[in-house]
């Protein structure tokens, strides 16, 4: 089995320390590579659109993106971790989801995403960590994830662990581990079973696709698709 973590900070503090509960369960079940964000995608996407209107490869950043996607499309599971920075996931993370989207729906989707299976950890003081895990979940079910667990946490006590509660950090702990416990009973073999939502954007971008390939032959999404089978019969998930 094959985990890929994306950490939004680099910074080993409380989010780290959750998110280490959470893999040890893994740890001698899985290869587990990890990404620490801004060191492993350290420059902003300028919208240059360069990924979009010619290639992935001609970013200026492609050296960096392409490592930590070609990680994710050959991973089991994926797994995006982040503390709430304004009500929000951390800029680092935001960054790298911008360079990620060529692999939107409307854009270049990869076929392996569709069967793919994740899970988002966020944590906050008190409100924000939902928000947090809705700007990761909004990239993963647009590039065609259907499988998303997610635990957004609150410590409502100190953004410090060691002082916490020995109650609240067992709680938590409690949780985290019964959710990769569950993730682990998976059998990996098969594919996440894609949703009607997932299918239903899918068919809606297929149309959208289907009119602008008609305007223009050569639109570079269009001709993605179209290689794909996608604008014939072929699916992403069968």
């Amino acid at each position: 089995m094959r985990v890929v973590v994306v950490n939004g900070t680099q910074k080993h503090g409380t989010t780290f320390r959750l998110k280490e509960i959470f893999l040890e369960p893994f740890r001698d079940r899985a290869e587990i590579t990890e990404f620490y964000l801004p060191r492993d995608c350290p420059n902003f996407c300028v919208g240059c659109t360069r990924c979009f209107l010619q290639d992935e490869h001609a970013c200026k950043d492609a050296q960096y993106v392409q490592r930590i996607e070609k990680a994710m499309l050959e991973a089991d599971l994926l797994v995006f971790v982040s503390p709430a920075y304004v009500f929000h996931a951390t800029g680092a993370m935001k960054n790298l989801l911008d360079h990620l989207g060529y692999r939107w729906m409307p854009h270049r989707p990869a076929r392996e995403m569709f069967g793919k299976r994740a899970v988002i950890i966020t944590q906050c003081l008190g409100a924000g960590a939902k928000r947090a895990a809705n700007d990761i979940a909004d990239s993963l079910s647009w590039w065609g994830v259907s499988s998303i667990k997610t635990c957004s946490l609150k410590l409502m006590g100190d953004i410090s662990w060691d002082n916490l509660s020995q109650r609240r950090r067992d709680a938590l702990t409690k949780h985290l581990q019964k959710t990769a416990r569950s993730l682990l009973s998976i059998n990996y073999d098969k594919p996440a079973r894609v949703s009607a939502a997932t299918k239903a954007k899918f068919l809606a971008v297929r149309q959208m696709q289907t009119g602008l390939g008609k305007a223009d032959p050569e639109y570079a999404d269009y001709k993605y698709w179209k290689a794909n089978g996608w604008i014939d019969d072929v699916r992403p998930w069968r």
